[in-house]
């Protein structure tokens, strides 16, 4: 009779996590739909099929519900990239996989990109920096390959190869609606790693 009561709080726990996973994901096409300003506590809520207030049991306000979207993206890029580099049998394959790990991001998640965009400034002050901070490190993970590949350029210069690329993975997929998803995809590793110019390096 033990069992049943041992596996009951994770039932309700898993049930838990899946409600507040479904209002991120809920959260990131609201607001890249209407903003920030413009989706309700109780908007959020409806969207999963539970009431305004309810939203307050996985979430302190909507203002937290944007940080942990946008945080927990960055998060996720930071570890995620960290892994690919771990992974890699060398620096070209690192960045390859790189490449190929944001453009996955960018083409999965462009609503996320697009919160993130036009709504950083609605976060808290310790929130935005939180993103700012784990950016920052994603960036350098890129610089301190592409370093490795490229040791006689200056990391400044980079450090601006690998943001305008961010900048092409990111926005691309916005306009490729007559693309198919397959070429979108070739074309975004291409492009990325002509800009990083690690292109004869592609694998």
């Amino acid at each position: 009779m033990a069992q049943p009561q041992e596996t009951l709080p994770t039932a309700r726990g898993r049930a838990k996590a899946e409600r507040r996973d479904a209002l991120l994901s809920s959260a990131a096409q609201l607001f890249a739909s209407r903003g920030f300003d413009g989706v309700s506590i109780e908007d959020l809520g409806s969207s999963v099929g539970v009431s305004g207030p309810a939203v307050y049991r996985h979430f302190a306000s909507k203002q937290a519900v944007l940080a942990a979207l946008l945080v927990g993206v960055s998060e996720g890029l930071l570890v995620g990239g960290r892994a690919v580099v771990e992974a890699a049998a060398d620096d070209a394959s690192a960045l390859t996989g790189l490449v190929r790990f944001h453009a996955d991001f960018a083409l999965r998640d462009p609503d996320v990109i697009r919160v993130q965009d036009r709504d950083l400034a609605a976060l808290s002050p310790r929130d935005r920096e939180s993103v700012r901070d784990l950016q920052r490190r994603y960036v350098d993970l890129w610089v301190d390959v592409l370093s490795r590949l490229s040791p006689a350029t200056e990391r400044a210069e980079l450090r601006l190869r690998a943001q305008a690329t961010f900048g092409l993975l990111n926005s691309t997929p916005h306009s490729a609606r007559s693309v198919t998803a397959a070429r979108t995809r070739a074309l975004l590793e291409e492009m990325a790693l002509s800009a990083l110019g690690q292109d004869a390096r592609r694998s």
